[in-house]
């Protein structure tokens, strides 16, 4: 999966982070409410246009790719020496399984009725058969994985998307996606585990969260590298045109018009 196009990597880095740095949380609401009502009529393809934070975009992309470097992929490599394929695929299972009860929700706030029963039943079977989700059963039946947020959920309901924004630690992202990685938190029965479960719950919360972010990260080792030798003009545009570019793909199901944004018709 691609670093800079998933939406699943900043939800991931959004648990390992909620306990230990929270202010940035009410920092990511502040903008997402700013954006909101400050660009109202911003549609994906005019966020790709357009780009008037750029200079925040570009400094805290800077800082993103730092902390990447210096901590995130030493973590990372170190994961993937001490852990072979069975362990790695487990961990990565694991972490998907959890992940299909927020899509089936979202299936459900999107009306898309079948492919929820779909993701439910993958959850079910994996959970069950699959030991808890370190074995990916469902996939074996052809119950695929889908990939659905909130965000995609608020643009189904004509929420504008708001200009490019790239957020600390997170990433790229918009003020819509930033709504939906809380709502995306909400869906996460870790979040609970956190809140609900003490000191006990909260330590058992980050200690899984790294673990989701480091099985990730280490997962993006061989994309990433072909990604940056890849990109031969302005990086950050780059960035920025795929990251859009990508949310429009996942919001269509794969088939976007071609002229049209989800949010043309406001």
């Amino acid at each position: 999966m691609n670093a800079l196009t998933s939406n699943g990597y900043r939800g991931n880095v959004t648990q390992f982070f909620e306990s230990a740095m929270p202010a940035i949380s009410l920092l990511i609401c502040a903008l997402a409410i700013g954006g909101l009502s400050g660009c109202a009529s911003t549609s994906l393809k005019e966020a790709e246009q357009t780009d008037p934070w750029r200079h925040w975009n570009q400094s805290t992309q800077a800082f993103n790719d730092s902390f990447d470097q210096h901590i995130l992929k030493p973590v990372a490599s170190g994961y993937l020496n001490i852990t072979n394929k069975a362990v790695d695929d487990g961990v990565t299972n694991f972490f998907s399984n959890i992940n299909d009860i927020g899509v089936t929700i979202n299936d459900i706030f999107q009306l898309k009725l079948l492919q929820g029963g779909m993701d439910i039943s993958r959850f079910i079977i994996n959970t069950t058969i699959g030991v808890g989700g370190i074995f990916d059963w469902a996939s074996k039946i052809d119950l695929v994985k889908h990939n659905e947020d909130f965000g995609q959920t608020l643009a189904f309901w004509k929420l504008p998307s708001g200009p490019y924004l790239v957020l600390p630690f997170f990433g790229p992202s918009t003020p819509r996606d930033t709504i939906g990685m809380l709502g995306d938190a909400l869906m996460d029965p870790l979040t609970y585990v956190s809140i609900f479960g003490g000191l006990t719950g909260s330590l058992v919360t980050v200690g899984t969260s790294a673990l989701d972010v480091t099985d990730y990260r280490a997962g993006l080792m061989s994309s990433k590298k072909m990604l940056d030798e890849a990109i031969s003009g302005d990086r950050y545009d780059f960035i920025k045109n795929t990251y859009l570019q990508h949310r429009e793909f996942l919001i269509f199901d794969g088939n976007p018009p071609e002229d049209n944004d989800p949010l043309d018709d406001n």
